[in-house]
């Protein structure tokens, strides 16, 4: 039986003519926003299918800037995201970009950070502002950012993932969702944990002093009316 979210009942709070192309856009660009972290320089988005063909006139390149600015779907500067981005410096570019066997709203976000670093995020507007994150850094993952969102990069080794859930039980974190996603055995694996409630400081840093934990990243969900 299919399982309904309330956005497919009532819709999302939003500024916009389509929820797909601007909405979920919009949740994108500031999920790509909090992966990559602060002092972003550069953004080049890899536009596919649909995204790709109708982006200026859905208002989708407003959107995803607006996300990158952070901005939620409902901000009405979301309209002037373009100019925002231009006042504050930030380098911006569209491009289109057959990205595989993909849903036809999809973006991968090139983010270059002012250290130059490039972080790459590459995610789907599903419908009905939906989203879903499927890949970061190249690496293939799944969450829809409903749920507060803890993703670990880790050495594939034994007790990595024993040691992980068992410090989210001693901190009374209950799990909703979890995944394990790896390329190659014994090197480099991401565990995806999706919550009941947002997560302390003070548990992230007991995470990242586990042993072969290379990184660790949080993602709030966006709270509609909030």
């Amino acid at each position: 039986m299919k399982k309904y979210g309330v956005f497919d009942v009532l819709g999302p709070i939003m500024i916009g003519p389509s929820s797909s192309h601007t909405a979920g856009a919009a949740r994108l660009g500031k999920i790509a926003m909090v992966i990559s972290g602060s002092s972003i320089k550069k953004v080049e988005f890899l536009l596919h299918g649909s995204f790709a063909k109708t982006y200026r006139g859905h208002g989708t390149d407003r959107a995803l800037v607006a996300g990158i600015l952070g901005m939620d779907p409902w901000d009405e500067n979301l309209r002037n995201s373009l100019n925002i981005a231009k006042e504050k410096g930030l380098e911006i570019e569209f491009k289109e970009e057959d990205l595989g066997d993909v849903h036809p709203n999809t973006v991968k976000f090139r983010i270059t950070k002012m250290d130059g670093k490039v972080v790459e995020v590459m995610g789907s507007s599903i419908g009905g502002g939906s989203i879903l994150i499927t890949e970061v850094d190249g690496e293939a993952i799944e969450f829809a950012g409903e749920y507060p969102t803890i993703i670990i990069k880790h050495r594939d080794v034994p007790g990595v993932i024993s040691k992980v859930t068992s410090l989210l039980y001693e901190e009374s974190v209950n799990i909703a969702f979890m995944k394990v996603f790896r390329s190659t055995k014994g090197f480099k694996a991401t565990m995806i944990f999706e919550t009941d409630h947002e997560v302390s400081e003070e548990t992230i840093e007991k995470i990242k002093a586990i042993s072969y934990i290379a990184d660790v990243r949080v993602i709030n969900p966006i709270m509609e009316g909030v």
